[in-house]
């Protein structure tokens, strides 16, 4: 989940207002070829370096893939690769997992790679105070032998078809600092330089690297709190990318500017109407059915990114291998939100109230939902809450009715088949169907697995998907080799070349 600030919608305008969060003043004008400075501009500023203690997306895309690796790496078009890892067996009945270290890996404080690394790193995401967005995923693992130095034995309380991928999120720790919220010790093709809060991050290559060299000498991450303030960063110069777009009509300055290239890739972010499933009245799927069809989602999404972005109808994101077409379940039709709320007892409405965390695009949903509920006589009483507070309060105490969140997580379904999950659905049939498909001995058993919970959770509306975000990566035209997709919020720069 992200929790940081995410969308402003307000366009480019008064160059007095645009106000950086202490802009490191990167420029594009820097030394190109292997020498070159990259200044990638973001909204999304790392709450801290660490990604088991609740660092936000903006941890995982100036880190993950950069500064730490995994055993295996989730690619830019979805797909699972062996990375700190160069194989794997399964026992014959898959309770066993094998793994074979790459020979060669050092981390940055010069240490060796090796297979007790990997088990404390694992460990890591499995502890109490662990915020990784796995770990319940990961709770499968019952054991975890390191035999040698490049052999990593796990063992599973059950079948786990997901495990490798799972993995992918689990950066592999190194000895070099104790303090992973502050400094870092990765094994990846960069370093962290110089992290001045509220400003910037900068990654300089490392040439003790295993791989392939990083293909630029730096990376600079320049933070900024206002969307229109990053999109005028990058038409003066100030950076040479944008990593997601967040004012759509800001388009309009680099559409049909050869200076610049907009790629519209795909994304795995959700805008979600969160109920909490176990408090009245969304514990009753008729009140949360008729919630979901009193709200024009296609005049929300168009409000907020105009011809951008998507519509869904569950938790699944069309890259995901089990999508399906759901719009329809719930369809925007407010008699049929009427005659759902007489059908619940509550033929003249409810209040309820919206903990709706302050940053964009939030505020604005908020109040677009307060505006269509309206008109079936539900009352919206909106509550702002910081994104620390929503994660205290909605996310670990689940003290809240509704709320508004975005999850960016690809295959992230499986969330529903647990019942201590913060929005509180438990469907003991749903529940089976992920605990079947993760036990499932081929993919196509996973998908048909997965697919049923896709239909049953939209029937049940165990939540409101609102919109799927759009990923808008927009870039002076001497950068190349960049990522164009949005999955998980990761951005691999090694590959980013200037001219």
């Amino acid at each position: 989940m992200r929790k940081t600030p995410l969308l402003a919608t307000i366009a480019i305008g008064i160059a007095a207002s645009l106000a950086l969060a202490g802009c490191s003043g990167a420029s594009s004008s820097s030394s190109a070829g292997t020498d070159a400075s990259i200044a990638v501009g973001s909204l999304y500023e790392p709450v801290n370096l660490d990604n088991t203690a609740g660092g936000g997306q903006g941890v995982t895309e100036a880190l993950n893939g950069n500064v730490y690796e995994g055993l295996f790496k989730l690619t830019d078009d979805g797909k699972v690769e062996p990375l700190l890892a160069t194989k794997y067996t399964t026992s014959a009945d898959g309770l066993t997992y094998t793994f074979t270290l790459r020979d060669g890996v050092k981390f940055h404080s010069g240490k060796a790679l090796t297979s007790e690394s990997v088990k404390t790193s694992i460990e890591r995401v499995l502890a109490n105070d662990s915020q990784s967005a796995r770990k319940s995923q990961l709770a499968v693992i019952s054991g975890i032998q390191t035999p040698d130095d490049k052999t990593v034995v796990i063992s599973l309380k059950s079948r786990s078809i997901s495990l490798p991928y799972n993995l992918s999120y689990v950066w592999i720790y190194g000895p070099g600092t104790t303090n992973y919220k502050t400094a870092e010790d990765g094994t990846g093709p960069y370093t962290l330089g110089t992290w001045k809060r509220g400003s910037s991050l900068s990654l300089e290559r490392w040439n003790g690297y295993w791989g392939t060299k990083a293909k630029n000498k730096e990376v600079v991450y320049d933070y900024f709190t206002d969307a229109s303030a990053l999109s005028n960063a990058l038409l003066t110069n100030q950076v040479d990318i944008v990593t997601s777009i967040q004012s759509p009509d800001s388009l309009t300055q680099f559409e049909g500017n050869k200076n610049y290239t907009i790629s519209n890739g795909k994304s795995t972010t959700k805008e979600l109407l969160a109920f909490n499933d176990k408090v009245a009245p969304f514990d009753n799927a008729e009140v949360r059915k008729a919630v979901y069809s009193a709200i024009d989602t296609k005049k929300l999404l168009s409000s907020i990114w105009g011809k951008y972005g998507t519509l869904i109808g569950s938790m699944v994101p069309p890259s995901d291998p089990w999508y399906e077409d759901l719009t329809k379940v719930n369809p925007y039709d407010v008699t049929l939100a009427k005659k759902e709320l007489a059908a619940a007892g509550l033929p003249n409405g409810f209040t309820f109230t919206l903990d709706t965390p302050t940053y964009d695009p939030h505020p604005a949903v908020a109040e677009f939902l307060k505006s269509e509920l309206a008109k079936v006589g539900i009352t919206v009483n909106i509550n702002s809450i910081s994104a620390d507070q929503w994660y205290t309060k909605v996310f670990k105490n689940h003290d809240f009715t509704a709320t508004l969140q975005e999850h960016v997580n690809d295959r992230d379904v499986v969330w529903y088949g647990n019942p201590d999950f913060y929005w509180g659905y438990d469907n003991p049939q749903v529940t089976a169907w992920v605990n079947e498909a993760e036990q499932s001995t081929t993919t196509a058993e996973q998908t048909a697995k997965l697919k049923l919970v896709n239909e049953q959770i939209a029937k049940d509306a165990a939540s409101a998907w609102l919109y799927l975000y759009p990923q808008i990566v927009v870039a002076s035209s001497s950068v190349s080799g960049y990522p164009v997709n949005g999955l998980n919020s990761q951005f691999y720069a090694y590959d980013i070349t200037k001219k």
